[in-house]
Order: structure tokens, then C-alpha cells, then sequence
């Protein structure tokens, strides 16, 4: 079954085209975005659709109607803050629905920010901490607090970055009386729910939606001058000082000509992005947020697990309470190769991690790499079997797997890359894009992932355990057998692949079989 949901925001409309997996996982097969400038003409609230935002809003979502055709998606529209305050909606929504045969959701704000909420903890590692969700739009901003699936506040608040745009830089142009009046005016709007939002509490604080992407981009291009393009925003972090730094850049920047030039900014956004950045900043210092978690899932995401779970399609409500171990098996199973050898060398890699936990000296989410890995390390079979490795860290690389940021995913992809073949070396250039923490993390990872790997060399599962022991600075392994087989295979494999064990805790690596 395929699904579509088309987010009709007050600046941009977007569309996603999603193929629905087994568990309620789905995977995204077509998206388009389109600014539309809903709202243009109003200031302050949002009275009326023009007719030249009627006829753009027809073309597009003709055109998106077209592509869930095109796909068989079920469609389902969603729109928020400009519609539902436009005197002439009903006359909007009939004409869309005669000319398009959309019949468009008017949804509230508080609807808006639960479907953000949804869409959120689909895309960041939330579930069981009490968080705050952020989305600045171009008509309203949404703050949503839940915990474990439970909303426990909701609401929206008429501050986007169109609306404070047309309300106080109408000519585009910045200068520090409009600032100065634009931000007094937020503080104003934003000071019942800051207080509010402060009472209840929060832990974590997620972002999403065009400012706060917007803001990523540009923090990420400064920071990386060399490559300034960012395949994965999802689970990046700014903090406070970041955001600081970007609107003062911003703000700096008086003319739209001028922020077309800063790096990392789409030039559509550069008329609203000082509007939307003195929001988020605003928001950031009333609520004394340190840091900003950016979500690459929001609205139309969050319409997508909603429409699955009013369907009641048991089998296929989507898992929340393990994103990033879902987002790993949901890669797995899209891909041809011996799944039952990978996640029994998952097991047998977790166990020796488990025992050589003193001698590793990681963190506790390095054993979630090592199983991530261990589990899509053969998944480049499917391409050619003699380069797989190079082909699992491609497709881990350029993989959308939720809950794990940028660097996660390279350290995930370059342990899977080492399971076999050469060693990690600066001159591998994807090797080397991580820092000295990353690389030291790859090494211990993917020495261990190449002796569970050597444990199971025949894909018969015939090491049922590996039990490790430390003698004389010799750290033995004990596979544990059934049947008592000799082990020919998996021994000569063993002594092929040590040596990078060897090499990176300093120690012999022996085997011993033991029935």
C-alpha cells in the first residue's frame, strides 16, 4: 500500500510519497516542495487567499495529485494556519476540491503540533524523555510536550516567518528599529506559553520545519567550508550559541541580495529567514533551551503514522519506542542478502563486546554501531560480492536511518566497510572524514566485528556462543560448538582477520574450541 500526504503550509506546500513497510515502518519514495506564499498580501492575521496564491495552490496540488497517481498513493491534504484563518475558505477548499478532486483537512493548532509531535518521534530518539517539539512555519509557530506517545501540551501561536515578515520587514530590508520592534512583538506572543511550557518541563528539545532547517544548513556550510553540502540533517544539533551566531549573520545581511550570499541558505527563503531567525532565538532565550535537536520528519510525516493508525491496521502501526533499531531493520529487509549469517554475527559480535567491555573503553551507544553494522554488513551482496563491503558502506552512507545523526552513520558504514579486506587507513576518504574519536571508535568496532564475522565463515551458524577470557596478555576466544565439528574453516578465518584486533588492543588474539 502507498500513501501520500501534502502538508498546504502557509509558505511552501510539500508532498511525500511513501511505500508502507510490514510493523508500520514506511519508506519515502517520492517528495516535492513548492513555495506558494499562501498568505501573501495580509499583515498581521491572515483574512484572505488572493487570487493569484489560489491559482499557484491549484497548479501545484494538481501536480502532486498527479504523482500519488502516478504511484497509486492513497492522498490525504492537510492545511494550517493560513487557511484556517482566511475569510474566503470555503471558497478556497471547493474550488481546490472541483478543479484537483482533493478534499483538503482544515486542522487546528493544536491538531497541527500532535501531527508534529507524531512525526518527530519517528525521526529522533525521543520516545521515553519528556520533549519539547518546535516548528516554526511561515503563518504559526507549534509547541508540542509529550513523553512515551502521550501528548502532555499542545499549541500553536500565530508567529512564522511570512507573517512577521509582512508585518514588520514588508520592503525585505532589516535595519535595528524593525528588529528591535519584530522581536518585542514575539516576546509579547510568546510570554503565556513560554510560562506555560515552563511549569510542565521538558528534557530534550526538538526543531523542524523550514527556520530551524534553514538555520542547520547555514551553521553546517560555515562549519564545513570545504563541503558545505549536508546529505542528512535529521538528529543534528545546534545550541543556543549557534543560533545566535546565524542571526546575527543574518541580520547583518540587510538586503535580500545580500543573504543570498550567505552559504547553506536556500535563496527562496532569504526575503523571510531574519523574521523566522529572531523567532527561534526568541524562543531559545525565553525557554532557556541550551540545544536544539533538528528533526527531518514533521507535519506530513506525522499525517502519515496518523492515517495508519485511524486506519487500525494493527500489523502496521508504526514501532515509536526503538526508531534507530526499526530504521536499521527496515534497511536490512530492503536488501538481498544472507540475513540470518548477519544477525547471527550481530549476536556473536554483542557478546564479545559485552566481555571486553573493560578493555574497549566506549560509551554504551558504540554497542548500537556494532550491532548496526553487524546487521547490514553484507548488504552490498546484492551488487557485487567481491566489493560488498565498499558497496554496505555506500548504502549505509546514503541511507535514511532515523535517530542517528550524520556522523553516526559514517561510523555505522565504516565499521560494516572493515569487516573484511584492508584496514582502516587515513587514506580512505570516507574513513577520514571522521574525527580522531570516530576513527578510534571504527577500529575497536570493526576489529570485533571481524572475528564474529570469521565465527560464522560458512553461514551455518554452527559457533552458537563466543566466550572470551584474558590470560598473560592473550585474550583467548572460546566458540562454543555443537556436534563437535573441527572448525577448519572458521579457525583459519580467525587467524586471518586478528591482526587488526591485535593491532588495536595491543594484545594476541587466540582461539580455543571448546564443546
Amino acid at each position: 500500500m502507498n500513501l501520500a500526504a501534502v502538508d498546504i503550509g502557509t509558505n511552501s506546500f510539500h508532498l511525500i510519497v511513501v511505500k508502507i513497510k510490514r510493523g508500520g515502518n514506511f519508506e519515502i519514495i517520492d517528495r516535492e516542495k513548492e513555495v506558494i506564499r499562501l498568505g501573501e498580501g495580509n499583515v498581521g492575521d491572515i483574512k484572505i487567499i488572493s487570487p493569484g496564491a489560489q491559482k499557484r495552490a491549484i497548479e501545484t496540488l494538481r501536480r502532486f495529485k498527479n504523482i500519488a497517481d502516478s504511484h497509486k498513493a492513497k492522498l490525504r491534504a492537510v492545511a494550517t494556519s493560513a487557511v484556517r484563518e482566511s475569510l474566503n475558505k470555503n471558497e478556497f477548499l471547493l474550488e481546490v476540491y472541483e478543479k484537483t478532486g482533493i478534499e483538503i483537512e482544515v486542522i487546528s493548532g493544536y491538531e497541527e503540533a500532535r501531527l508534529i509531535y507524531l512525526g518527530a518521534l519517528k525521526a529522533v530518539p525521543i520516545y521515553d524523555t519528556q520533549s519539547l517539539c518546535i516548528d516554526i512555519g511561515g503563518g504559526s509557530t507549534e509547541f508540542a510536550i509529550g513523553l512515551k506517545g502521550n501528548l502532555k501540551y499542545a499549541t500553536s501561536l500565530k508567529l512564522g516567518a511570512v507573517r512577521m515578515t509582512q508585518k514588520f520587514f514588508p520592503d525585505f530590508i532589516v535595519t535595528k528599529s524593525k528588529i528591535d520592534k519584530c522581536k518585542k512583538w514575539i516576546e509579547g506572543e510568546l510570554y503565556h506559553v513560554a510560562k506555560e511550557i515552563k511549569k510542565i518541563g521538558f528534557k530534550t528539545a526538538v526543531g523542524s520545519s523550514g527556520t530551524i532547517m534553514a538555520c542547520g544548513l547555514m551553521l553546517y556550510a560555515k562549519q564545513n567550508k570545504e563541503s558545505s553540502f549536508l546529505k542528512i540533517l535529521n538528529n543534528y544539533k545546534i545550541t543556543a550559541k549557534n543560533i545566535s551566531e546565524i542571526t546575527g549573520i543574518v541580520l547583518n545581511s540587510k538586503t535580500v541580495a545580500e543573504r543570498k550570499k550567505i552559504k547553506g541558505l536556500e535563496p527562496k527563503r532569504a526575503d523571510i529567514i531574519p523574521a523566522g531567525l529572531l523567532i527561534l532565538q526568541t524562543i531559545v532565550e525565553k525557554l532557556n533551551i541550551k540545544e536544539i535537536i533538528i528533526s527531518g520528519y514533521a507535519l506530513r510525516e506525522g499525517i502519515i503514522i496518523d492515517t495508519l493508525q485511524k486506519e487500525n491496521r494493527l500489523s502496521k502501526k508504526p514501532k515509536l519506542q526503538d526508531i534507530r533499531f526499526e530504521s536499521v531493520k527496515h534497511l536490512s529487509l530492503s536488501c538481498k542478502y544472507d540475513q540470518k549469517h548477519c544477525n547471527h554475527v550481530a549476536k556473536l559480535a554483542l557478546q564479545i563486546y559485552d566481555q571486553l567491555s573493560e578493555q574497549l573503553k566506549l560509551k554504551n551507544e558504540c554497542r548500537e554501531y556494532l550491532e548496526a553494522a553487524a546487521i547490514l554488513h553484507d548488504i552490498g551482496y546484492h551488487i557485487s560480492h567481491s566489493q560488498h563491503h565498499k558497496h554496505s558502506q555506500y548504502i549505509i552512507s546514503n541511507s535514511e536511518l532515523l535517530g542517528f545523526n550524520e556522523n553516526e552513520i559514517r561510523i555505522i558504514a565504516n565499521v560494516a566497510r572493515y569487516h573484511r579486506k584492508s584496514h582502516p587507513k587515513v587514506t580512505h576518504k570516507e574513513f577520514n572524514l571522521l574525527n580522531r574519536k570516530g576513527k578510534n571508535i571504527v577500529r575497536k568496532l570493526a576489529a570485533i566485528l571481524r572475528l564474529a564475522d570469521s565465527f560464522d565463515r560458512i553461514h551455518k551458524q554452527i559457533v552458537s556462543a563466543v566466550h572470551v577470557s584474558v590470560k598473560d596478555n592473550i585474550i583467548i576466544f572460546s566458540p562454543e560448538v555443537k556436534n563437535n565439528p573441527d572448525l577448519e574453516l572458521e579457525k583459519w578465518s580467525f587467524n586471518r582477520r586478528k591482526s587488526l584486533f591485535e593491532e588495536v588492543f595491543k594484545m594476541s588474539a587466540k582461539i580455543e574450541v571448546k564443546s
